[in-house]
């Protein structure tokens, strides 16, 4: 995932090319990099401190010298897992320093990250290292090149969403072992991140061959954690999901993620039940509150809840279906708290249909959708 945000690169007093490859963590001993952290904190001039650190920067040597320095792990030796880039980005913060204070207050941070984990009540970044998470978005604008396709993850399934959107947002909004429930599960995407990251999740699907379908994926999908991924079959409208949860002794969930159909842009069957039959836009509003207040009556307070819901038009008309459904939510008992712009270049009806939708635009006065949105709610 990348967003439009430009960061210009800026000269570092490392040539980081001979270390490992840049996906390659380091496996620092604990012992010996907190050693060498203690004499920084003892220099007393800024160049003997840059020596100091050139010394620390020669221990992380690349991978053909890593049996030694800092890299030789003692069989039983307590070790540091680091990103290569937070290690020397942080390292080159120490050696650009301008005074000696300023350099002691980094390598006391750097010493910090090292020894003492500081977490939130939603999350489990730790915010002594926050430089380090760098997969993590926190943009409002997400440009999203391609789908992640790995491991049991499905494009066929028609207006199922990419998986990016919820494994971003399991990782700013739960931690290890909290619970997670998608009202409409479709192949499964939430599920399977969440069993990825170590996230209990119950999904719900309205047609019971999707369901299954999505049974088998989420099996298919290996479960190191060993948490719980279940999918129901039934409208989410009026399933009990507070006797589904208390079956696993919950009394509520950490994260609501939804997805539902955009209003009558893809039928997905020929349910009555189903939001994408429904007779009309108020219809279709009344519909979701429904399953928002059924559903959001089991999210933990104070916890969060991910809309992903795009726009549509008709008759020529440009319908704000996800701002009118955002208006609803804001009345049953949550506050906003981010709007996500997400890009989409190509959809199963307008493949390959790119000039006639483009001269279609031109005729019309309108313009081609190419975003969605992503609403942030958090219950109050």
């Amino acid at each position: 995932m990348k967003t439009q945000t430009k960061i210009q690169s800026r000269p570092t007093l490392f040539n980081n090319t001979s270390f490992t490859p840049a996906d390659r963590p380091l496996i620092i001993n604990k012992l010996k990099i907190l050693a060498l952290i203690e004499k920084l904190k003892l220099e007393n001039s800024l160049s003997s401190l840059r020596n100091s650190v050139f010394h620390i920067e020669s221990n992380l040597r690349s991978v053909k010298n890593d049996k030694v320095g800092l890299l030789n792990i003692d069989s039983n030796g307590e070790t540091i897992t680091l990103s290569q880039k937070y290690v020397f980005d942080q390292l080159n913060q120490i050696a650009e320093s301008q005074t000696l204070d300023r350099a002691r207050y980094y390598v006391e941070r750097f010493e910090k990250a090292m020894t003492e984990i500081r977490t939130s009540k939603i999350n489990d970044i730790n915010l002594n290292r926050w430089k380090e998470y760098d997969d993590i978005c926190t943009d409002s604008l997400w440009i999203i090149d391609k789908r992640d396709s790995s491991g049991v993850h499905t494009a066929g399934y028609w207006g199922n969403f990419i998986p990016q959107i919820p494994n971003q947002m399991l990782k700013r909004y739960t931690k290890k072992g909290d619970w997670v429930l998608d009202p409409f599960v479709g192949s499964g995407t939430t599920l399977i991140e969440s069993q990825r990251l170590g996230r209990n999740s119950i999904g719900a699907e309205l047609q019971e061959n999707i369901a299954q379908r999505a049974r088998e994926l989420i099996s298919s999908e290996p479960n190191k954690y060993n948490v719980i991924s279940r999918v129901i079959t039934g409208d989410s409208r009026e399933l009990d999901f507070k006797e589904v949860i208390g079956k696993y002794n919950q009394k509520y969930v950490q994260l609501l993620i939804m997805h539902p159909p955009y209003f009558d842009i893809i039928r997905f069957s020929n349910d009555s039940r189903d939001l994408s039959n429904a007779p009309s836009v108020s219809k279709f509003i009344e519909m979701m509150n429904e399953i928002v207040d059924n559903a959001g009556a089991v999210l933990e307070k104070g916890r969060y809840f991910a809309l992903v819901i795009g726009d549509k038009y008709s008759k020529g008309e440009w319908i704000p279906l996800a701002f009118l459904t955002m208006n609803e939510i804001l009345q049953r008992g949550f506050m906003l708290k981010s709007i996500i712009v997400k890009n989409f270049e190509e959809t199963a009806g307008k493949r390959n249909q790119q000039e006639l939708w483009r001269y279609r635009a031109l005729v019309g006065g309108f313009y081609i959708f190419k975003h969605e949105y992503i609403f942030v709610f958090k219950k109050k």
